[in-house]
């Protein structure tokens, strides 16, 4: 049997070092490593065994009693969420570590709220029960208080030979038949068994066992319960269908793409086929790897539940489907500040931006843009752990050195009416126009299409180009030159030629009538916020509460627990998030915050936003909103304001 295992945590909860003893009970290494003295098995590149944090989720082999694990290891740090994230889709179980003196922490929340999202049955370990200040029974009414309800502490209820009353009770009080064998006094253990293994699978319970992994506490009792409480169903039998979730690059350029088998089965020098806009590519597998830390075994041949990589293969990139599977995954975790990449401009800039695209195709949170008219390289990032990281890696990877501009905020654009736009591109020589209508669209739903056009005003294949130029690249907005979302765009009619309309046409006539739309009308600027939940003695609530409003934040109502209050609710990243650091400050280390991103709302200072980026709509030629049209053989050029009466399909 085949099980994927991720374990997650926030930073210093000691993921690595419970990582490490796992391996080495299930004799995956023969000598525990330790973060502290950098040579920890899955902590094996440089920046990480410098920093002390994971930095790349990394994966380990190992076999336990029959089944064959998986071991993924995820960064624990929040500007490292976006590798986390990429690996929590291939897990069929994940491990939750959990400090038993510090407790839920800001980046537990997410997690936990990254693995409900996908879905993944999930386990919780406390750890340093050793340390001073541990509280065991605290974090668990922590978790019961701020994740879930549904957790049952298994410690000491739970082993190979028996289940505890209370245990299967607890079990019981979750499904009415087994209440009702419950109070029949029914405890046969295969019964419990089966039915617990169901409810985690099924995430209507989560266990929580508790030790050291310091001082090898608890673990290998912990790695018994995991073996017996988890199962997967992996079907061989069935067509091959994987997900990538990985992408890296060897020195020679060689890609390597790390994947998962949901189904069937895969060999070396089996095709893969896709279709790009254009053309059908067919790629052929040329070697499997199965990797254990930093290093692998080729193998001929994987199959369902696998966890491998592959080389060969140049076109899938992180999170698209191969083999039947065609969904792409959608992430949740999105960057909110933006970077300008400095270099020294006697560097060929073909072959910066080129390595770049290269970082770029291994996290694409980080969206590399190049800005023609700037002649500058602007990345997107989680914050500035994230940008010291990557220029170590650009120095290391690429032997040249880089710095980055001062972190801004990644803002974006959306209209508030509903308008027509249309545009016409008509030089001598080509033909198309594009009318389209655009409405705004609920919050956080981003572009959406929809076709109305008839096919006798536009064949099929030309609807389809207009729809594939919508979705092909983030398009400026009119007030500072974000991105545009939560717009619905459709396609009401255009016009092709029979002899002029070639390549490329419809590209630029669909571009000027989106941007010609925008112009007509009433544009918003959004801003990141997010959602924060603060923990704070009463004696500092009024002071939070003040800067929350000052922050230009909203919250509900706080709740007291003993003498601390919970105060949850929204605020722009803008004006939040350094505040951190003030809280720790003011309340001398007594309070503790989470922040999850939340979506983008309407700015809270657009004025002077808009003013501050001084962004020139009209000369950012790439957007125009003119149409070019021809007459008696000479091409003339239109204003936005004035194009809509030269439109031929009117």
């Amino acid at each position: 049997m085949n099980k994927t295992i991720g374990i997650l945590a926030h930073v210093d909860s000691g993921k690595t070092t419970f990582a490490e003893q796992i391996l080495y009970h299930t004799k995956s290494i023969r000598q525990r490593g330790r973060v502290d003295h950098k040579d920890a098995f899955l902590d094996s590149h440089n920046i990480e065994k410098e920093r002390g944090i994971t930095v790349f989720s990394d994966q380990a082999y190992m076999s336990y009693k029959g089944s064959n694990y998986y071991l993924i290891d995820t960064p624990g740090h929040i500007d490292f969420s976006s590798e986390m994230e990429r690996s929590i889709q291939i897990m069929d179980y994940a491990i939750v570590i959990i400090s038993a003196v510090e407790g839920i922490q800001g980046h537990t929340e997410t997690l936990w709220q990254l693995l409900r999202k996908h879905n993944v049955p999930t386990f919780f370990f406390i750890n340093k029960v050793d340390r001073v200040g541990a509280d065991v029974e605290g974090v668990l009414k922590e978790i019961k208080l701020n994740l879930t309800d549904d957790i049952c502490n298994i410690t000491e209820t739970f082993n190979k030979d028996e289940m505890k009353e209370e245990l299967i009770e607890f079990i019981a009080e979750r499904d009415e038949e087994l209440l009702e064998k419950y109070m029949e006094d029914s405890f046969e253990k295969g019964l419990w068994l089966n039915n617990m293994k169901n409810m985690i699978k099924q995430n209507k319970i989560f266990p929580c066992s508790s030790g050291s992994a310091l001082q090898d506490i608890g673990i290998v009792e912990f790695l018994d319960k995991i073996h017996e409480l988890t199962f997967t169903d992996y079907s061989v039998e069935d067509s091959f269908s994987a997900r990538v979730y990985k992408v890296r690059h060897e020195n020679n350029g060689t890609k390597v793409t790390y994947i998962k088998c949901l189904s069937g089965t895969l060999k070396v020098r089996n095709e893969l086929s896709y279709s790009d806009e254009e053309n059908k590519i067919c790629e052929k597998v040329t070697q499997i790897r199965v990797y254990n830390g930093n290093k692998f075994k080729t193998v001929e041949k994987v199959s369902a539940g696998q966890v491998f990589a592959v080389t060969g293969l140049t076109v899938p990139s992180i999170g698209d489907g191969l083999g039947t599977l065609r969904e792409k995954s959608s992430y949740e975790i999105v960057a909110t500040l933006k970077s300008k990449v400095i270099f020294d401009y006697s560097l060929n800039i073909k072959h910066v931006l080129k390595c770049f695209r290269i970082l770029n195709s291994e996290d694409p949170s980080l969206n590399v843009t190049w800005e023609e008219s700037l002649q500058e390289i602007h990345i997107n990032v989680m914050g500035i752990i994230q940008l010291e990281v990557l220029e170590q890696l650009v120095k290391e990877r690429f032997d040249f050195s880089v710095v980055f501009g001062e972190p801004e905020i990644l803002y974006k654009e959306t209209i508030d009416t509903v308008v027509n736009g249309y545009g016409h591109f008509e030089p001598l020589g080509h033909y198309a126009e594009v009318h389209l209508k655009l409405e705004p669209t609920k919050r956080n739903y981003g572009i959406e299409f929809e076709n109305n056009c008839h096919t006798d005003d536009l064949t099929v294949g030309n609807q389809n180009l207009i729809s594939h130029h919508i979705y092909e690249r983030d398009h400026h907005g009119i007030l500072t030159g974000s991105s545009i979302t939560d717009i619905k765009v459709t396609l009401l009619t255009g016009r092709a030629h029979n002899k002029h309309t070639s390549g490329g046409d419809f590209r630029e006539a669909t571009y000027r009538a989106l941007r010609q739309g925008l112009e007509k009308a009433q544009n918003i600027l959004l801003e990141p916020y997010y959602n924060f939940k603060i923990k704070v003695e009463l004696d500092y609530l009024g002071r939070v509460l003040s800067d929350i409003q000052k922050s230009y934040g909203s919250f509900d109502a706080p709740k007291t627990i003993g003498n601390k209050a919970i105060i949850s609710g929204n605020v722009p990243v803008a004006t939040f998030m350094n505040y951190s650091t003030e809280l720790i400050a003011f309340t001398q280390g007594k309070a503790s915050m989470s922040l999850l991103f939340a979506g983008y709302e309407r700015c809270h200072n657009e004025e002077e936003v808009i003013k501050r980026i001084d962004y020139k709509k009209n000369a950012d030629f790439d957007y125009t909103s003119s149409s070019i049209f021809c007459s008696k053989g000479q091409a003339y050029t239109v204003t936005w304001d004035k194009s809509e009466k030269e439109m031929h399909c009117l």
